[in-house]
């Protein structure tokens, strides 16, 4: 099987690296493994949903809200 590091994973995404490793720490990566103190990602990896919006795009308040 072949692996990207967290590095490739956040340039193919277009997020950070330190959101990448949050990821993989968290469980939400499916087939990432930990190797010492670096992750290694599957290739075929999907990025995950961003959990931070319900699917219609708004929060429990019924407004939009924008991260910082």
């Amino acid at each position: 099987m072949d692996y990207m590091t967290t590095k490739e994973a956040a340039q193919t995404w277009g997020i950070s690296d330190r959101r990448v490793r949050t990821l993989c720490s968290s469980g939400k990566i499916a087939g990432a493994v930990k190797d010492g103190k670096s992750y290694k990602i599957p290739v075929a990896a999907e990025k995950p949903a961003d959990a931070r919006f319900r699917s219609d795009g708004n929060t429990t308040t019924g407004h939009k809200r924008y991260l910082k």
